[in-house]
């Protein structure tokens, strides 16, 4: 069968797929069975992917806190079990430099805010650049206070070389774009570079679970826009380095995982990307994961089953890490409630079309994180007198991180609503436990009948008025009434 034969059934598939089994559903659906209750069915046997995460991101924001009760603040409502998101791994920024680079692009307004320190720095007596993990000091102590509220994974991601190792000489991308920013002769020292910053966060005890070196690198970066650190790849570039990572840490015995390669787009357009990764026997016979970004997918269906379904049909022994979404093509203000909905509708998506082990929000705080420092402007933090708003994405957030349990397998959910559902769903089992997940999209109630021979049941709920808060506590009951426009997290015991 040719490509385009197979492909052309895959889409035929994948819109029959969408139709009828509802794995996903779109914000905005058509008339659905409002009123009739209509039975929702956990099946433990049919098992999929065990989670492995739910995290953050640190980048651009967590060397700007400088007040220490406001950084504990921060650790606490994203990693804390009990009293925060309970969040267990932290992305740590290993900045490229561009704050320490005296001919830095990226200035002007609040772009300044993305510039990083790097633990790599110029000795001006001797000329030579040198380590020294003193510096970006907030940042680490912000992965100090992770760690003590309860990561217990860490990883390590870059967005560029180090200036000093680039072509232009900035970390911020090419002069020209797109042109990869990172002469080949340069590829060594920044795997030697990089390794030795991973290799000391292990000295010092650090539950380092992997390293990314690259990110995105299909987008062009630098040109005539400098907003942040980033370098372009074509693929055979992002090849080339990622071998060297993977034989010099299969050399070293490296304790942590080379994760990438940070895909900015999991569609179609960039399979080359992935096939060109993984299509390396030194990569493929080294890598454990995948990583990618939930961009530019939102609500489609289709273009998260196929990439979710040619992952596993392709490459079944990879698995899939979502390590960034926030909103891009904004259409919903971070305040309003409608932001949660949105959120908690790709987070099921990603774990149900593209089978992530991991899911982490891009990022922890800014104007479209789960958390602010709202000041005056409303948008861009305030780090000296903003006030540390949760905004409704944390809420969704919490439905899933605070219940939901590494080790959790996922498993199916069948329901019997007919076309033009406007729920979406997801269930994990742990233990005795099972964790079901909806979001009512729809902006009426909607009445269900929960099956299976369960003893308790615990039901929390977000909406216009109440955010994550528990409604039920007791008996099982299985029918129940979803409020408009919510999401429902239901935590079930078996009998």
């Amino acid at each position: 069968m040719s490509y385009f034969v197979s492909e052309g059934f895959m889409r035929i598939g994948a819109f029959l797929l969408s139709a009828v089994q509802f794995i996903a559903v779109p914000l905005c659906g058509m008339v659905s069975w409002a009123g009739i209750p209509q039975r929702i069915t956990v099946q433990p046997n049919r098992q999929y992917q065990v989670l492995e995460s739910f995290g953050t991101s640190g980048a651009w924001w967590a060397q700007h806190v400088d007040c220490d009760e406001t950084a504990d603040e921060i650790a606490r409502l994203l990693y804390c079990q009990d009293t925060g998101l309970g969040l267990n791994l932290y992305r740590f920024n290993v900045g490229a430099g561009e704050y320490d680079n005296p001919n830095s692009r990226v200035a002007g307004g609040h772009w300044n805010l993305r510039r990083t320190q790097s633990f790599y720095v110029l000795n001006e007596e001797t000329g030579e650049y040198e380590f020294d993990f003193t510096r970006d000091a907030n940042a680490r102590r912000m992965l100090d206070l992770a760690i003590e509220y309860g990561a217990t994974q860490v990883i390590l991601f870059a967005k560029s070389p180090h200036f000093s190792m680039t072509s232009s000489g900035h970390a911020s991308g090419a002069l020209t774009s797109p042109t990869s920013n990172h002469p080949p002769e340069t590829y060594q020292a920044y795997v030697d570079y990089f390794l030795h910053i991973a290799d000391w966060f292990v000295a010092q005890g650090y539950p380092i679970f992997g390293i990314s070196p690259i990110n995105e690198p299909q987008w062009g970066w630098g040109g005539d826009w400098v907003g942040q650190e980033g370098c372009h790849y074509k693929p055979e570039e992002m090849v080339a380095l990622m071998e060297l990572f993977a034989l010099e840490m299969q050399k070293r015995g490296a304790e942590y995982e080379l994760l990438g390669f940070e895909s900015g787009d999991m569609s179609n357009a960039y399979t080359n990307y992935t096939d060109a990764y993984l299509g390396s026997e030194i990569i493929r016979d080294y890598v454990n994961y995948l990583s990618g970004h939930s961009y530019w997918m939102d609500n489609d269906i289709f273009k998260k089953w196929w990439a979710g379904r040619r992952m596993a049909r392709l490459y079944p022994d990879i698995k899939f890490e979502m390590t960034e979404w926030c909103e891009l093509g904004v259409s919903t203000d971070s305040p309003m409630f409608d932001s949660g909905i949105y959120q908690a509708n790709i987070m099921i998506q990603d774990l149900t079309l593209l089978n992530a082990v991991s899911w982490q929000s891009w990022v922890a705080l800014n104007e479209d994180g789960v958390l602010n420092l709202v000041g005056n402007n409303g948008k861009i933090p305030d780090y000296e007198n903003g006030v540390l708003t949760k905004y409704n994405r944390y809420w969704a957030f919490m439905h899933f991180s605070r219940f939901i349990q590494p080790g959790a397998q996922r498993v199916q959910v069948r329901d019997a609503f007919g076309p033009g559902s406007q729920l979406a769903k997801v269930a994990f089992t742990q233990g005795d436990e099972t964790v079901l997940v909806i979001v009512n999209n729809a902006v009426k109630p909607q009445d269900i009948r929960l099956g299976g021979d369960y003893n308790t049941m615990q039901w929390y709920v977000t909406d216009g008025q109440r955010e994550c808060e528990q409604a039920y506590d007791g008996q099982f009951i299985a029918g129940q009434t979803l409020p408009a426009r919510s999401i429902n997290t239901f935590v079930l015991t078996e009998r």
